[in-house]
């Protein structure tokens, strides 16, 4: 599956997943932890370690460092 993975206020990413592929699993893709993040599908959240079942998800950081 292709998933189109926006990284809110920051990049877009394009990510291929497999069949049964998880949230985490996208995020993870990413370099950014499940941990430190919400993942939304039209403007809910859901839990990371749901499968795939969106090609757009919105990751929200929830901890920046720097």
């Amino acid at each position: 599956m292709h998933v189109t993975v926006e990284v809110a206020g920051e990049e877009t990413h394009e990510v291929d997943v497999g069949e049964d592929a998880t949230y985490a699993e996208v995020v993870e893709s990413l370099d950014l932890s499940p941990h430190a993040v919400s993942v939304m599908v039209e403007d809910r959240t859901v839990p990371t370690d749901q499968p795939v079942d969106s090609d757009h998800v919105t990751v929200v950081r929830l901890i920046k460092g720097g």
